[in-house]
């Protein structure tokens, strides 16, 4: 195949219907995300498997940028307690 024209036939042949823009948009940019039947009919096309089309990169997490921040030792959890609950009622006068 020479055109991204020439794909659409042999996807109908299997059932995928794609708009002619967005078989081009398959064919020359990074598809966001790729059903499995377009998948499938992919590898039947071009006789090859899913890990030759498929490529996985991994990135390295970029740093966290830490907020410098001012700890007060006696709100800290090793000395922090619960506060007793007050309970008032409406009625009382």
């Amino acid at each position: 195949m020479h055109n991204s024209t020439d794909l659409a036939p042999h996807l109908a042949n299997r059932g995928i219907t794609l708009s002619s823009a967005q078989i081009w948009r398959l064919v020359t940019q990074r598809p966001e995300r790729l059903s499995l039947p377009l998948l499938a009919a992919l590898c039947d096309i071009f006789h090859c498997t899913a890990a030759e089309l498929v490529t996985v990169t991994a990135h390295d997490a970029a740093a966290r940028k830490v907020v410098n921040q001012v700890v007060d030792m006696n709100t800290t959890a090793s000395h922090a307690r619960p506060r007793r609950a007050r309970i008032i009622r409406d009625d009382a006068e």
